[in-house]
């Protein structure tokens, strides 16, 4: 099971390569590339009767590239939802660089900012004054 996990990862990566692809070219060809790439990652989802499959990524790509190719009304808002769900920052810069998308503020930064202790000395045991 882990193989299909991490073939599922791998074939997620290159669907949003795809489509950034797409995004840069605008080309029929990569279209129809980003199209089976959703294809096959909607056949991973699994199906629960034979008439009922799971359509998200068809859908997704398809109303992804309606708005990279300027068709919908409120392309903006479906471009920056899809970049704000882009995890990796390289590929999202990508992308908003090449849809013309603003990039919303990055995550704030993980490092710690160093609080001032007060108490820093609380706990230890009580030394008598110093001399000098």
């Amino acid at each position: 099971m882990p193989g299909l996990v991490d073939g599922s990862r791998s074939l997620l990566g290159a669907w949003k390569l795809a489509l950034l692809r797409f995004t840069v070219t605008q080309d029929e060809a990569d279209r129809l590339n980003v199209a089976a790439l959703a294809a096959e990652l909607d056949r991973l989802g699994g199906r629960r009767s034979t008439d009922d499959t799971f359509h998200f990524f068809r859908r997704t790509s398809s109303q992804l590239c309606a708005a990279i190719s300027g068709q919908p009304e409120n392309v903006a808002g479906i471009l920056d939802r899809f970049c704000e769900q882009i995890e990796e920052p390289r590929l999202r810069r990508a992308f908003a660089a090449a849809a013309g998308v603003t990039p919303s503020d990055p995550a704030p930064s993980r490092t710690r900012r160093l609080k001032q202790n007060l108490d820093l000395f609380r706990g230890l045991p009580a030394r008598g004054p110093a001399s000098l």
